[in-house]
């Protein structure tokens, strides 16, 4: 039996419910394969010690083990990525078909954070296609992307925008769509993933909303929860950088950011970059050049307190409606 998808403008088949995701009847095509509990035979072939390490994650678990290890596989057409927690998964070169296991002591929860996060982000890269690590956000005719590094409240910002009626393309990884008629964003599937603190200050208690796996402290909003989620692609009308929390009562406010500034700190903030090659790297500065002259950047600085969270959304929307208007 074949579960049905269709995310981040692909068309995906699994051999088993894929958590996170809405099942479908039927798709127009199968872009992906994806076999959980699965890796492909020829891997045997391979014993481990003969397999050349291709990348090394610089963070390390609290046992001072690596992150995460890549390795290129026959002859690059295909990688292999293995998480500390030996969650692996092997994808071809062609970005077409995926395979996943896990260790007993995890579920097939655990894997999805994986799957819908940093390996499809990947994959996408696999097929040319570049994908900022941002939120993305349905307003009107146009979306705007909410981009900064790991902690700086981008998926609390959206969620704060799905709370106040708008509703979400893309959550973690947003894949740019470049096309006829401009920059989009692909839709990527109906869940925004929260950490306890953020979920308190959206709905008065860590509690409120459901854990993503029972392995992990973050949690998620879908539509059994308010969310309201876009499923068709919405051109790119502005970049909002979130920049650190201060306690100024000045803050939240936005200031314009040069074009030349922005190109750096977007590629600082692609999906995946680490593991893409020089080619797939000069894609990506093509596209987030054209992505710089196009399209408005703002520099946002939140305040501290989450109790701003309404007021920084109302100045971003307002900031974003100037900027259709003109």
């Amino acid at each position: 039996m074949s579960f049905l998808y269709f995310a981040f403008g692909l068309g995906l088949a699994s051999n088993q419910f894929i958590p996170g995701l809405v099942a479908l009847q039927a798709i127009p095509v199968v872009d992906v394969q994806v076999w959980l509990h699965l890796l492909p035979l020829w891997l045997e072939e391979i014993p481990e010690e003969k397999q050349q390490v291709w990348y090394v994650s610089s963070y390390r678990d609290d046992r001072s083990m690596p992150v995460m290890r890549a390795w290129k596989l026959r002859d690059g057409a295909y990688f292999r990525v293995l998480y500390s927690d030996r969650t692996q998964f092997i994808i071809n070169r062609a970005g077409t078909e995926i395979w996943a296991t896990w260790p007993d002591n995890l579920t097939l929860e655990d894997t999805a954070t994986y799957l819908l996060g940093p390996i499809i982000g990947f994959l996408l890269r696999l097929r040319g296609v570049t994908c900022l690590h941002a939120s993305a956000v349905a307003v009107g005719d146009k979306c705007l992307a909410i981009i900064g590094p790991s902690g700086a409240g981008k998926s609390t910002t959206a969620a704060a925008f799905a709370k106040a009626g708008f509703a979400i393309l893309a959550d973690d990884v947003v894949a740019l769509l470049d096309g006829n008629t401009g920059l989009s964003v692909q839709p990527a599937y109906p869940r925004l993933r929260l950490w306890g603190e953020s979920v308190k200050a959206l709905y008065g208690s860590p509690d409120s909303l459901p854990l993503l796996t029972p392995n992990w402290n973050k949690r998620y909003l879908d539509s059994g929860y308010g969310l309201q989620f876009r499923s068709s692609p919405l051109p790119l009308g502005g970049i909002y950088i979130l920049g650190d929390r201060i306690t100024s009562p000045a803050a939240p406010f936005i200031e314009t950011v040069p074009a030349h500034t922005g190109l750096i700190t977007l590629v600082a903030n692609t999906y995946a970059s680490t593991l893409i090659d020089k080619s797939m790297r000069g894609q990506e500065f093509d596209l987030l050049s054209r992505v710089v002259n196009k399209l408005p950047l703002r520099r946002v600085t939140p305040h501290a307190d989450p109790a701003y969270l309404s007021k920084l959304c109302d100045l971003i929307l307002e900031d974003f409606q100037k900027l259709a208007n003109n």
